[in-house]
């Protein structure tokens, strides 16, 4: 039975590599002074939109609501294919469960069809990478069910490192103390990240200083990092390129892998995280995702 691979804009694939490895993307919206803008894939100016995101600029954004994941899916089950959905995650957005409730109804609607919602406990590259694999693993010739499993074995190994320039994003996001927020700005303190196996965010230990930040990044790839020469190590940044060459190259020298791509954060995830985050996405050994 044929089946569809299919993510949202947060994954980070480009479009025209989504369209390449046949990948379906439902796209993110956001607004600025009230104006709605697509994330989709496409390129956009991220050194002027990062710019003007830390010199002030408003961005709002919105989750992907369950009738826009119903209208999305209804379309391929309605051709006579199933679905794997392969979600932002859980723990930092509510589209997951958007994208659940959708699932549902429609299944109850096409009992002979199948959808399978997978949570990336992830964004960006940590989403990403598991829907390009599912593209190559579908091309190869696997099932729905064997590729349902080979991701969910995938996502326990997939891990996001990252941090970030500016503390004040993460703090209007949620995701740190105001106090502690105004402590690290002025200490230069910068915090090292990761998603953890429920797909939050924690901040799990520290550096002072940019420089050191990054070199703490590639550090833990060396710790962690399995079969790195069969890999693509993925690095995506909101407005900082000589940041992610200068961690790109730090990779090449501890443990060079197949590949490095570099790529910049798309708009709403990057709204989120701030100019000068810089993230780092790799396979790492059985365990890791959950010290």
């Amino acid at each position: 039975m044929s089946f569809v691979i299919m993510t949202d804009t947060s994954s980070n694939i480009p479009s025209s590599k989504a369209k390449q490895l046949d990948i379906k993307i439902i796209p993110f919206y956001y607004y600025i002074d009230g104006k709605e803008y697509t994330s989709d894939g496409k390129k956009f100016d991220a050194d002027e939109y990062y710019k003007k995101l830390g010199d002030g600029m408003d961005v709002k954004t919105s989750q992907i609501t369950p009738q826009r994941f119903e209208s999305a899916f209804e379309e391929i089950l309605k051709d006579g294919s199933d679905i794997i959905f392969i979600s932002m995650s859980s723990g930092i957005s509510s589209s997951c469960g958007s994208a659940k409730i959708a699932a549902k109804k429609l299944t109850e609607k096409y009992p002979e069809r199948r959808i399978k919602v997978i949570d990336s406990l992830g964004a960006s590259f940590g989403e990403g990478i598991l829907a390009m694999e599912a593209a190559r693993m579908k091309a190869e010739g696997m099932n729905f069910d064997e590729v349902c499993d080979e991701l969910l074995d995938m996502r326990s190994r997939l891990y996001q490192v990252f941090t970030v320039d500016d503390l004040m994003f993460l703090k209007r996001g949620g995701r740190l103390s105001s106090i502690a927020a105004g402590i690290g700005t002025i200490l230069n303190i910068k915090p090292i990240l990761k998603g953890n196996r429920d797909g939050k965010i924690v901040a799990f230990s520290k550096a002072r200083g940019r420089k050191r930040s990054i070199e703490a990044l590639a550090e833990k790839y060396s710790e962690l990092v399995e079969k790195q020469s069969a890999q693509t190590i993925y690095i995506a940044h909101c407005g900082c390129k000589q940041d992610a060459h200068f961690l790109a190259k730090l990779i090449n020298k501890i443990k060079p892998p197949k590949k490095i791509a570099v790529a910049d954060y798309e708009p709403v995830t990057g709204s989120y995280v701030g100019p000068g985050a810089l993230a780092l996405f790799f396979l790492s050994h059985y365990g890791a995702c959950n010290e």
